[in-house]
């Protein structure tokens, strides 16, 4: 970090380490992430403990009363009764559904008394979103006894300045599990972030079973970034169908992502007959473009995907297909359906393969969403989503949100957290020698949006996402310090509106997300404290190689 950043990082601490013991009401935003949209304090402070009450309407408001119910049995020991709204005697939290609190399905309206918590919201969504903010400020108060708890007085006002608040995780490079994958739900909810981008697919492993088709997991799961021959590691029908209702009970929609025509690897081990392309390292990299029965088998693979994930979106990658293409030319199958549908080279069919799968997911009743090379491939923007990822192809960007694609940001710099995150990083990636730190995640999306959005398609940009790439990345504990707690900036840039952001104040509310980290047995980087620690052995820091086309 520059000396700038450094003394922002140290007022911060500093500030935080003096409110352990201060009235609760000059914690920064009650010591929420991310920042409310608007927050007023007031001197009347409730007494949270054993004899509160949580109070709920029947129905919708119960899941979210319950939910904070268990966290608070889990935290700090109490059994607080669940009752129905109205019988209430005493000092209570009371969860209300509401068609009228705000004006966003995902808004809620808190509001902290001396006799009672209200928390009042227009959804489920929306009174799950505000029991977080209310966790939050019960973990902010750290310097109370097991007995109570004191909340700040407060009201506030809340809702997300985006729809789509994502972050995706790779997990064909290396396998991680069911636990790894439900603590990281936990945490996205708990900063209300409410899109799962899962790659279970890629060159190195296919890690979702189909039934249709066994080898993709008999042969194509048996490897990873760093080995070749392993136990096939991949998630059966019954373990997504246990995490998908883990992440609905989250409000969480999880997202698969199944790549194509490119970093299709894994699947063209398994069944080489629907492979063309690639040599040497990238042998088989992409999917058989001129055949009849790569496009049954995918349309086969994705019947079943949508079988397993009810969530509205599929992923199909789409990018860095050249790793592959390039050898289409070599096959007389393909020159000649090339011809055949009227094009002249392999880029031409790169876009034909997409447009066609995008519309295989459209008329399976999904929206098909992939990476920026969508754009080139000319995808139909009334049902395709595209992923911003290529930070130095702003006019992609540009050309996106222009031509009324729903655009989701997350570019290499800063929102990728395989890249290292301070100078002294052996591990993991760079670009041209630039890391992403958690300042520089802080200040994202907004110059970005700012010099690169047409006036007026600023609405085109339905959300941030931050992605953790695991080639480098070999384990559970590895994954959550590159994680955390980066991911908590990318939060309050997806929810929180750009004038109300502020890094120092960010920072003086990151010590009580940490402290919650080391409750939950996360392992984390520390910018308070940034000592050199779990750096995997067997792998050296990489600056991001281009593919040929970049």
């Amino acid at each position: 970090m520059n000396i700038v950043k450094k003394l922002i990082v140290l007022t911060a601490l500093l500030s935080a380490a003096g409110h352990v013991t201060a009235q609760p009401k000059m914690i920064p935003n009650a010591g929420i992430i991310p920042a409310p949209v608007k927050i007023e304090f007031n001197s009347r402070q409730f007494l949270l403990g054993q004899r509160t009450e949580i109070v709920c309407q029947p129905g919708e408001a119960k899941p979210a009363a319950t939910f904070l119910r268990e966290e608070l049995k889990v935290r700090k020991g109490w059994d607080l009764p669940l009752v129905r709204l109205g019988k209430v005697g005493g000092s209570c939290i009371s969860l209300e559904l509401d068609s009228h609190p705000n004006d966003s399905p995902e808004g809620y309206l808190l509001k902290v008394t001396a006799d009672r918590v209200t928390l009042r919201a227009a959804s489920a969504a929306g009174l799950f979103y505000g029991v977080q903010s209310l966790l939050q400020m019960v973990a902010a108060q750290s310097g109370t006894n097991l007995a109570s708890v004191i909340l700040p007085g407060v009201s506030i006002t809340d809702a997300p300045r985006f729809e789509w608040r994502g972050f995706l995780l790779d997990e064909s490079d290396h396998f991680y599990g069911k636990q790894t994958v439900e603590e990281i739900l936990d945490l996205m909810a708990s900063l209300k972030l409410n899109r799962f981008h899962w790659h279970l697919t890629d060159d190195y492993g296919w890690r979702v079973e189909i039934k249709s088709y066994p080898k993709l997991t008999q042969i194509g799961a048996s490897r990873n970034f760093e080995h070749t021959n392993t136990p096939p590691q991949f998630y059966t029908t019954a373990d997504i169908r246990e995490i998908v209702e883990y992440a609905q009970q989250r409000h969480i929609v999880i997202v698969p992502e199944i790549d194509m025509p490119g970093h299709a690897t894994a699947a063209t081990m398994a069944y080489p007959e629907f492979g063309e392309g690639g040599t040497g390292h990238w042998a088989g990299f992409t999917f058989h473009p001129a055949k009849p029965e790569t496009y049954d088998f995918l349309k086969n693979v994705l019947r079943e995907i949508c079988d397993l994930f009810p969530g509205k979106y599929i992923h199909l990658g789409g990018d860095e297909v050249w790793f592959g293409n390039r050898q289409w030319t070599n096959d007389p199958t393909i020159v000649k359906f090339t011809r055949d549908l009227g094009y002249t080279n392999s880029v031409q069919l790169e876009g034909y393969f997409n447009r066609r799968m995008a519309r295989v997911v459209h008329e399976l009743g999904r929206t098909p969403l992939g990476w920026d090379e969508l754009v080139a491939a000319d995808a139909d923007p009334k049902y395709t989503g595209v992923f911003w990822w290529r930070q130095d192809k702003t006019n992609i960007l540009t050309e996106a949100a222009a031509r009324d694609y729903h655009v989701v940001l997350c570019p290499r710099l800063p929102t990728y957290l395989n890249y290292v995150q301070d100078d002294f990083e052996k591990v993991g990636r760079r670009w041209k020698k630039i890391f992403n730190s958690i300042d520089r995640v802080y200040d994202f999306p907004d110059k970005i949006i700012a010099d690169n959005v047409p006036a007026g398609k600023e609405k085109n940009i339905i959300g941030v996402e931050g992605c953790l790439w695991t080639e480098f990345v070999p384990d559970r504990n590895r994954a959550h310090y590159m994680i955390f707690p980066r991911i908590a900036a990318i939060a309050e840039g997806a929810w929180t509106p750009a004038k109300r952001k502020s890094e120092a104040d960010f920072m003086a509310r990151l010590p009580a997300f940490l402290r919650e980290l080391d409750r939950r047995q996360i392992p984390h980087y520390d910018p308070f404290n940034p000592l050199p620690s779990l750096e995997p052995a067997g792998c050296t820091n990489q600056d991001y190689k281009l593919p040929p086309t970049e």
